[in-house]
This record gives structure tokens, C-alpha cells and sequence, in this order.
């Protein structure tokens, strides 16, 4: 990663402690939070090492959003200096991932609040859906190739690929998808249901529920 040349040296105010981070996370989440707590102090190969960590899939949530690759770059690039700038903001209520996410939807939306957008996103990840619960719907997404699939939910709506690819691609928790997306549980419950609906409907056209 190269660190945007306006990251300066200074320690910003140190955030909450890794004890005092909820008791509910595992070893992964313990070191992004010791990362976020290194970045704060001022340690760019922490935020390197963040970056690596996460990059990729707050890269493709952005795409996703974005659908212009270069201008998706340009957003990470932003998010990522947010994240030196506001390591000390991190209280440890939330996955680190899920934090970096939000702070990357919201540079989004800043960046694209006076311009139209063509959605033309890579959601390739999105080919390991699980499938809770058996039945034709979820065997049928199953059994597609990842191709298939990505172009499957590149014809889904706006929200429905949104939700998709903050739960399934970037590994979110219900919770911290509600949080990112700043919708109550429930309503994320409903996004993913009708999502997958809506995706397996796409794949009976392609001849994979017959």
C-alpha cells in the first residue's frame, strides 16, 4: 500500500483499550483492534498491515457501490487516510472490518452526492453463498459456478447487491451489516431473504432451478 503523502507523523489521542473491547471477539478481531490501537500511535506499518488485511474486501464493497474501478481506488485511498486520521475514534464496539466499511461508505457517498453512477461492479466473491437451509432455491445457488453467479447478482438491485456483499462478501455479522448500513436488524434480515429470492429467481432463468 502506499500511505497517501499527506499521513504526517503525529500521535493522535489513544483509543479504547484492547480489554475493554467486547468479550464477544475472536483472536482476528483482537488483533485488528491492537492494529487500530498501533495506527493511533502513529505506526504506518500497522495501517499497511490493516490494509492487507482488509483492502481487498472493502475494495469490492466500494466497486460494488461505485462500479468505477479507478474512482473506487481513489475512495480506498481516502478511506484509508480516514482510518490514520481517526484510529483514535475506534471504541471497539464494532468488528474492524465493519468500522473501515462504514468509514468507506461514507467517503463513497461524499464522492458521488453530485454525480450519476453506472453500477458495474465485480462480485465474483459472492460465489460461496451458504445455504441455511435446504431447498431448490439454495441448492440451485449452490450448484452454480461462480461466474454464473457474480453475473447473477450484477443484475440484482441496488440494495439487494449491497447487502449481499456486506454479509456474504465481506463476512459481516447481521449486526454490524445493520450498523454499516444504518438500518435495524430486522430490516437486514428482510434485505438478505429478498436478496436471495431475487438471485435464485436469476439463476432459474440461467437453468440452474428446474
Amino acid at each position: 500500500m502506499n500511505i497517501p503523502e499527506s499521513v504526517n507523523a503525529t500521535k493522535p489521542r489513544m483509543p479504547v483499550q484492547l480489554e475493554d473491547a467486547p468479550q464477544s471477539m475472536n483472536r482476528d478481531d483482537q488483533d485488528d483492534a491492537w492494529l487500530v490501537r498501533r495506527v493511533a500511535s502513529g505506526d504506518r506499518d500497522a495501517l499497511a498491515t490493516l490494509y492487507r488485511r482488509h483492502g481487498g474486501v472493502v475494495l469490492a464493497q466500494i466497486t460494488l457501490a461505485v462500479g468505477e474501478p479507478a474512482l473506487s481506488e481513489e475512495i480506498l485511498q481516502d478511506t484509508m487516510l480516514a482510518v490514520w486520521r481517526g484510529a483514535a475514534s475506534f471504541r471497539g464496539e464494532s468488528a474492524v472490518r465493519s468500522w473501515i466499511i462504514a468509514i468507506a461508505r461514507r467517503r463513497a457517498r461524499d464522492r458521488l452526492r453530485h454525480r450519476p453512477v453506472t453500477i458495474a461492479a465485480d462480485v465474483a466473491d459472492l460465489s460461496g453463498l451458504p445455504a441455511p437451509e435446504a431447498g431448490p432455491e439454495e441448492a440451485a445457488i449452490e450448484r452454480a459456478e461462480a461466474a454464473v453467479i457474480a453475473d447473477a447478482v450484477g443484475q440484482l438491485g441496488r440494495l439487494h447487491r449491497e447487502v449481499l456483499g456486506l454479509v456474504f462478501g465481506a463476512g459481516l455479522t447481521l449486526a454490524e451489516t445493520a450498523a454499516v448500513l444504518e438500518v435495524p436488524v430486522g430490516t437486514v434480515k428482510s434485505r438478505v431473504s429478498a436478496a436471495r429470492a431475487a438471485l435464485a429467481r436469476g439463476l432459474a432463468k440461467k437453468g440452474y432451478i428446474r
